[in-house]
């Protein structure tokens, strides 16, 4: 089973207290018609509780879907639903949600309103360059995949390296030359599970793995690459 994250940065000046006050038995109800149908949607912030100093909480929200019934179209409501923690580190608010990418962007930016009244206060987590690639020459050991960005040779969008020796090829430095290395996916020996980052902060642990797991994953490896 896979499990997905994004990490984000909080961008305004508050504290994990205020956030969670904030937060707190938020509930939004409304209907929403469709033909002839009323459909209820709720918005709703769950469960939260502090853990070593971090906020954790659950995300659900109603969407409108669509499903095929014997030749008619059928709205339901489907809720989906997203851990996330709060986490002070080195003088920053870092928000992550269990989530994939997509997904994860959404519930963010609709925590943003909650806290501000607007998008734009939560925004994307970024690994610079050289930090990700540093990273993941410490992981050397066992890498699965290497994609590369920023690519500068013409019309080449993309490179990418697949197999467990990239360490020692001449064609990963090459590589390195002419581009950034933007995801990976390594088997880190201390963890022993499958994980893939990217310099955006998404990270796939391709593994079954509790979320108490990804968690101290993402704040012990994650954070401190963090720009």
């Amino acid at each position: 089973m896979v499990t997905a994250g994004k990490v984000f940065v909080v961008k305004e000046e508050i504290d994990i207290d205020t956030i969670a006050s904030k937060l707190k038995d938020f509930k939004t109800e409304e209907i929403q018609k469709i033909d002839d149908r009323e459909l209820k949607l709720i918005t709703e912030i769950s469960d939260m509780k502090m853990v070593t100093d971090a906020l954790q909480g659950r995300y659900s929200q109603d969407q409108v879907i669509t499903i095929y019934h014997r030749g008619e179209s059928i709205p339901t409501v489907k809720t989906i639903e997203a851990p996330f923690i709060f986490s002070e580190y080195e003088g920053r608010v870092l928000l992550t949600v269990l989530e994939k990418k997509m997904q994860a962007n959404s519930i963010a930016n609709q925590i943003s309103k909650i806290l501000f009244l607007t998008t734009g206060h939560i925004v994307e987590a970024r690994i610079a360059p050289d930090v990700m690639r540093r990273f993941h020459e410490q992981n050397f050991e066992d890498t699965k995949v290497v994609f590369f960005d920023d690519v500068d040779i013409p019309n080449v969008n993309k490179l990418s390296l697949y197999g467990s020796g990239l360490a020692d090829t001449t064609l990963y430095n090459d590589y390195c030359s002419h581009g950034n290395v933007w995801y990976i996916v390594i088997k880190p020996k201390k963890y022993g599970f499958i994980v893939g980052v990217t310099r955006d902060g998404v990270v796939t642990i391709f593994s079954r793995v509790e979320k108490d797991d990804f968690i101290n994953y993402v704040i012990n490896e994650i954070y401190p690459l963090i720009s």
